[in-house]
């Protein structure tokens, strides 16, 4: 064999299989792992030999991380260290979540979408969005800075608030036969284009407005292009199993795949609950669904403030939302709503205002509220709960991040033991005070559950991580150790990795994590980030 760019010399190979792992040395050269013998030191055979020899005594080698729901769709082009992820041994992102984000769009959706998730990516205003298309989101992640790549490597989600949004705006009505059309059309051309499927956002304007028909139709489109659909459904609160099986029904009917996004049980309805989810789950499964989810090892979530918003008030879009704040009389409903009715965008539950903690603002002069609950933000100004978010909501923009400290401990353990469990960190990166998850999920993963509560096995976690959101995104050649696959790897000590992240620090990098490699080149070296960026969009179907 010629001469490798690196071998890895005697790591503990986690190959992502799941099954035991083993000493090996490994051979990468030109982006791909051209050798691995096991035991190589032991039988006394010819060791593989490199340009660079990396000696990986005391720690484990495993396939690159892959995140089945990030937010970074627009940090990857802002931030080219972009090591919240990279230093959890994250290789690869799946972007476009919760059915909003920035492709498709026109001129005036763009402004429409960046307005309503400044909460999870920050006003946008800092990058120059000259696509308007899919393929062109795709293609200015393969350029990156400078024609030099990202961070990390990105696969994308057509989604389908932003594709309503273009067909026929913030409307809460079924579309027309020809709206409709017009949406099938978009979303063919997204996964034409190389999109991996299709995301929604349920509880979101104005993806929420769609009923099942209209999401079944869309998920048609999906189907033909062996893609995969990937819900944030209706209800993680009141009506969660209901929301569940909504969306496992429209896959059956769709015949297409399904991804359930940050699958979980929330609010104290759902208090030890998971057992009748995973029934549900299993019998889907045993019935022949092609079903996968992901979940982050955490118990609060994270959104806007804008979104526990009653649909109805959200319709019209941003402006219209803050116009409605602005009228006593319709700001009075929507507090009805919202503390006593449990509106849709709080999933059906009357909102704990001493629950929701808030995490980011866009204005700067706000930023006194940031680690606060809306509770004690209102006992501190001397007013109602309500009016204090009424207030932030307005001076905001409805550009304010919240945490919502609504989860179990046993739903979290119980979910990521699943057959059909995969990772995800639905990190939040803006904000002074973001969700611990966003810089924290893997070496939680490994560590936490792992290492000091043996939830998971090592072998079984890595797979969760790996190997199997790979086949669900339909990747041939990534989430194994394996002759010929991309050398996306990392390596981490088993003994010693864990998140440093906590809701007080939240951006503390890891410990335990000294490299990682993305398409055999060092992005993460000794511990310290690299120069290198070399990911790029990753295309269903390529």
């Amino acid at each position: 064999m010629h001469l490798a760019d690196l071998v890895v010399r005697d790591a503990e190979v986690v190959d992502g299989s799941g099954g035991p792992s083993y000493r090996a040395d490994v051979a990468v050269k030109d982006g791909r792992v051209v050798q691995v013998v096991r035991e190589a030191a032991a039988a006394g055979c010819q060791r593989p030999a490199g340009t660079r020899t990396l000696d990986a005594e005391g720690l484990a080698l495993a396939p690159g991380f892959v995140d089945m729901h990030a937010h970074s769709d627009l940090a990857l082009l802002t931030d080219p260290d972009h090591s919240a992820k990279l230093a959890q041994g994250v290789t690869l992102e799946v972007l476009g979540q919760d059915g909003l984000s920035y492709a498709p769009v026109d001129d005036r959706t763009l402004a429409e979408v960046r307005q309503a998730v400044a909460g999870w990516n920050g006003p946008g205003d800092d990058i120059d969005v000259d696509w308007r298309s899919v393929g062109g989101y795709l293609d200015r992640l393969d350029r990156g800075f400078d024609g030099e790549g990202i961070a990390l490597n990105a696969a994308y989600l057509v989604p389908q608030g932003s594709v309503r949004m273009l067909a026929m705006g913030w409307e809460k009505r079924p579309p027309t036969a020809a709206e409709l059309d017009r949406m099938r059309e978009l979303v063919a051309d997204g996964l034409h284009e190389g999109a991996v499927g299709l995301s929604s956002g349920l509880t979101y304007a104005p993806g929420m407005y769609a009923d099942r028909e209209e999401l079944t139709e869309l998920c048609r489109v999906v189907a033909e292009f062996g893609g995969y659909y990937c819900p944030h459904h209706r209800s993680y609160g009141a009506g969660a199993l209901d929301a569940y099986r909504e969306v496992i029904g429209i896959a059956q009917d769709a015949g297409c795949a399904l991804h359930l996004a940050h699958a979980t049980l929330n609010f104290a309805e759902n208090k030890g609950r998971s057992g009748e989810l995973l029934t549900l789950l299993d019998q889907a499964l045993d019935a022949g669904r092609d079903l996968t989810f992901d979940t982050y090892p955490y118990t609060p979530g994270a959104t806007t403030l804008a979104a526990l918003l009653p649909g109805w008030a959200s319709e019209g879009g941003p402006g219209a939302i803050l116009e409605r704040l602005r009228d006593d009389a319709v700001a009075e409903r929507i507090r009805h709503d919202l503390e006593v009715t449990g509106s849709d965008g709080c999933h059906g539950v009357p909102v704990e205002w001493e629950t929701v903690e808030i995490s980011g603002v866009v204005d700067p002069s706000l930023a006194d509220h940031v680690g606060r609950t809306v509770a004690a933000a209102a006992a501190a100004a001397g007013t109602s709960a309500w009016e204090t978010a009424r207030r932030l909501l307005l001076a905001d923009r409805l550009g304010t991040a919240i945490l919502q400290h609504v989860g179990h401990e046993e739903n979290v353990r119980a979910l990521m033991r699943h057959r059909a469990h995969t990772g995800g960190s639905d990190g939040i990166l803006r904000g002074a005070k973001p969700h611990p998850r966003a810089y924290g999920t893997f070496p939680r993963y490994l560590g936490t559950y792992v290492r000091e509560q043996g939830v998971l096995t090592l072998e079984e976690c890595v797979a969760h991580l790996t190997s199997r959101p790979a086949a669900r995104l339909g990747l041939a050649d990534r989430g194994l150790v394996r002759e010929g696959y991309r050398a996306d790897l990392v390596l981490f000590d088993p003994a010693t990795v864990a998140e440093g992240a906590t809701f007080a620090a939240p951006r503390t990098g890891p410990l335990g994590i000294p490299y990682v490699l993305v398409d055999g080149r060092f992005a993460v070296e000794d511990g310290r980030r690299t120069d290198v960026l070399a990911g790029r969009a990753v295309r269903r179907g390529r």
